[in-house]
């Protein structure tokens, strides 16, 4: 797990890491990084996770909506500093410029299951299931309606639930939570020289552009943003005595609970497959 430093002297961003802690751990420690040893394990790891890749964009647009403007007439909102962090990281994940042309980071995670030769059914799916509503009804029997049509997996399903209820709580404090220290992602770290391996031996180069999506992650995830973003809770926090500080860590709790079950159901996916074969 990549260590955040704390960019200003904070106790109450010491106390929210030091609750979350045991957590990080549990999470460090998954048993999915052994699980995905070949390439159909890889396929229930991405025909899962790409609805993390995908309901990130609602944290991050939430976030975006809050802290800068996005109406006309224009004017000069929010906090300078995490207005920068988060039109930063709009730009690169919704229009990032990777071997010479503009693509968002859950297109290029899309292309690269279609090379693996994941499902990309589901997911595609749902944002068709999106695209066509006038009114988006994101409630919680919204979504598990939506999930139901789109034959979406169980262990996504919940994961996104989850991450929607941090959205419509309308507390940014709460979503910006959600993001910074729910949205730490171990498999860039844990998968890259798996996934070299695994690649050279197959020898038809199908996961290149899984590598590339990890790799880029380390890229941009790496000594800037996080900092950028513990600087950003704490902005919209306020004082350490605020309230707005025992909800973010509640926020991160429940956001690292859920990354932990969706791998928890990936890994019991992964099992009941193996089992079938045998």
């Amino acid at each position: 797990m990549v260590a955040i430093s704390v960019p200003t002297e904070n106790r109450a961003i010491h106390r929210l890491e030091k609750e979350i802690e045991p957590l990080r751990k549990k999470l460090a420690a998954h048993p999915l990084y052994k699980a995905v040893q070949n390439v159909d394990q890889l396929k229930v790891l991405m025909e899962n996770h790409v609805f993390a890749v995908w309901d990130f964009m609602g944290l991050l647009k939430e976030l975006q909506r809050g802290l800068t403007c996005i109406d006309v007439p224009w004017r000069p909102v929010g906090m300078r500093d995490s207005r920068r962090l988060i039109n930063e990281i709009v730009l690169g994940e919704e229009s990032d410029q990777i071997d010479g042309r503009n693509i968002s980071h859950l297109e290029l995670y899309l292309e690269s299951m279609y090379d693996a030769g994941a499902n990309t059914r589901p997911i595609n799916r749902l944002l068709e299931h999106f695209a066509k509503q006038k009114v988006v009804d994101i409630s919680d029997d919204g979504l598990k309606k939506a999930f139901a049509e789109c034959s979406v997996p169980k262990p996504a399903r919940d994961f996104v639930r989850s991450t929607f209820e941090a959205i419509r709580s309308g507390k940014l404090h709460v979503v910006a939570s959600a993001f910074t220290f729910g949205r730490e992602d171990l498999i860039p770290l844990m998968f890259t020289g798996l996934l070299k391996d695994m690649n050279q031996k197959i020898g038809d180069g199908s996961l290149n552009s899984f590598i590339v999506y990890l790799e880029r992650h380390i890229e941009v995830d790496g000594d800037e943003h996080g900092p950028m973003a513990l600087q950003m809770v704490a902005e919209i926090c306020g004082n350490e005595r605020d309230p707005r500080w025992n909800e973010a860590i509640v926020a991160a709790k429940k956001a690292l609970t859920a990354r932990i079950a969706l791998w928890d159901g990936v890994v019991a996916e992964i099992e009941k497959r193996n089992s079938k074969k045998a």
